[in-house]
């Protein structure tokens, strides 16, 4: 089983991959960490600001680890932002059937009320050197994108409160 992660920028992807690993045991892989080494090891020329081109070059590479461990019958956690919306197209139904797709969103409300504790947690997981760009309008912004962008590609987005445990991939493997 593949359980793939992704969403806007501090909505918890990687705290909900931490919570399956110790929950299942189920190694994950962090995309952020695939895209700093290979910007860092100057296998591309792309920075962390290129979101959109480093999900054209980082896809390509993310779907086929993870048609690898499906192919291998291993379980695997892939979480990180850089999804495109019609990830679907890239697997046939022998591949579809070993992923459970998780999409990470706050509302609009959520942020603007809750705007510190986002802030507060931004570093739970991993810490982030400089989180100066994370205002409301950006996470606003972000969050609607993906929002939208999952949605009209048929996709079911999971609006998270703070409370990670109604995430339906927790409760029911």
């Amino acid at each position: 089983m593949i359980i793939l992660i992704t969403g806007a920028s501090h909505t918890g992807k990687t705290v909900l991959a931490q919570k399956l690993l110790n929950k299942y045991g189920y190694p994950y892989i962090s995309i952020d960490h695939l895209k700093m080494g290979l910007i860092r090891s100057g296998n591309t020329d792309l920075t962390p600001e290129d979101d959109e081109k480093l999900t054209d070059y980082l896809w390509p590479i993310v779907r086929e680890m993870m048609k690898t461990a499906i192919e291998n019958h291993q379980n695997l956690i892939v979480e990180g932002c850089y999804v495109p919306f019609e990830w679907r197209k890239d697997f046939d139904e022998n591949y579809l059937s070993n992923i459970c797709f998780v999409c990470l969103a706050f509302t609009e409300e959520y942020i603007r009320t809750h705007y510190e504790i986002i802030q507060k947690h931004a570093s739970d997981i991993e810490s982030r050197l400089d989180d100066s760009d994370c205002t409301i309008q950006r996470l606003v912004s972000e969050n609607h994108a993906f929002v939208h962008g999952f949605e009209d590609a048929g996709e079911s987005v999971v609006f998270v409160n703070g409370d990670y445990s109604q995430i339906k991939v927790l409760r029911d493997m």
